[in-house]
């Protein structure tokens, strides 16, 4: 034995072996863990991890997503490119066709993703876009062998039904910070909108696909009120982004974030929600930027490839972080094929 065997643990992987015992996180803890200083913060990482490893091993799943629908948004959220109170210059058009989702499906698959995510900009969808979304989806899951997450706005317990019986897994629509921030960010729906499409989508039998986005000028008591929201909700997959400030939105001077405190958040979504899929979203390049990897130790989940209107890291250099941290993507249960040969690297 040596002297390090005898060191006492740590409280953060004290607190990591009461999760892992079944003990839920008080809110207490989880605004601490949030507070935490910076020279803990590699103890913090560890003891998170654990709980990761737990649940999910050292595999990655990476989602793919496209925006079907850019702009033309009559919602107000501050921190959207596409709302109707952005100036921001981005791409506006209506409903892709079939054949280009098909193909972004295509390059979903080659690039190993699990997911497809079908994103549409709007208030919530029209019958035309149900009725459309609901004939590729099938096309997708045949031709590519996806999962298929719609992010579609409000919909109603009827559209959420027939979601489920086209064939989406899972719904994405976040509540994007706690009850009480949340009019601060938006003005024409509620936070309690928000809640009641999330119930539909449950009672249809959808998996829930909901997270929130650090750095709107919220406190950290509204990032634990998020974080606990979702544990109660049960979400099976929680995407943590990171506000891009994009010039031409209401919060465009709006920079709070250090590499640090998105880390920080990263954990403590995961000890919140110890067996939820945790996924580094929109802003990872930009706030976490060479401390990406790190990102990886309490999330198992990344976007591969571009957001809704901007850019993301290249494939390759995300395939080359997660192989030289000795972790897989996986699309299932079953660890995926080899990573795709990175340009340049020994066969």
């Amino acid at each position: 034995m040596t002297a390090a065997d005898t060191l006492p643990a740590s409280p953060w992987h004290r607190l990591a072996a009461d999760v892992l015992s079944g003990r839920p996180l008080t809110r207490d803890e989880a605004g601490s863990i949030l507070a935490s200083s910076d020279t803990e913060l590699l103890d913090l990482l560890a003891a998170s991890y654990r709980v990761r490893h737990h649940f999910f091993g050292n595999t990655v799943q990476l989602f793919f997503l496209m925006n079907a629908k850019s702009g033309l948004c009559p919602e107000d959220c501050g921190y959207c490119s596409q709302s109707k109170v952005s100036e921001a210059e981005i791409p506006r058009y209506n409903l892709l066709s079939a054949p280009k989702l098909l193909e972004a499906a295509k390059l979903a698959a080659e690039r190993q993703s699990k997911t497809f995510c079908i994103v549409i900009s709007a208030r919530g969808p029209t019958e035309r876009e149900i009725d459309f979304v609901c004939s590729v989806v099938p096309q997708i899951k045949q031709q590519y062998d996806l999962n298929v997450c719609a992010c579609l706005g409000l919909l109603s317990p009827e559209q959420a039904t027939r979601l489920a019986a086209a064939g989406v897994d899972k719904v994405n629509h976040n509540l994007n910070t706690g009850e009480s921030y949340y009019s601060e960010v938006c003005t024409t729906h509620t936070y309690a909108d928000r809640m009641a499409t999330l119930a539909a989508c449950r009672s249809a039998g959808l998996q829930l696909c909901s997270g929130g986005i650090m750095g709107m000028g919220e406190t950290a008591d509204d990032l634990v009120d998020m974080a606990f929201a979702l544990r109660e909700l049960a979400v099976e997959s929680i995407p943590l982004n990171f506000l891009n400030a994009i010039d031409g939105t209401p919060l465009e001077q709006t920079n709070q974030l250090s590499p640090r405190d998105c880390l920080r958040g990263l954990a403590m979504m995961r000890l919140v929600n110890p067996a939820a899929e945790i996924r580094i979203a929109g802003g990872r390049e930009i706030h976490l930027g060479t401390l990406q990897p790190l990102g990886l130790y309490p999330a198992n989940s990344i976007f591969v490839g571009d957001y809704l209107t901007t850019e993301g890291q290249l494939p390759e250099a995300d395939y080359k972080m997660i192989e030289e941290l000795g972790f897989t993507v996986t699309r299932g249960s079953e660890a995926a094929e080899p990573l795709p040969t990175l340009e340049g690297s020994a066969n």
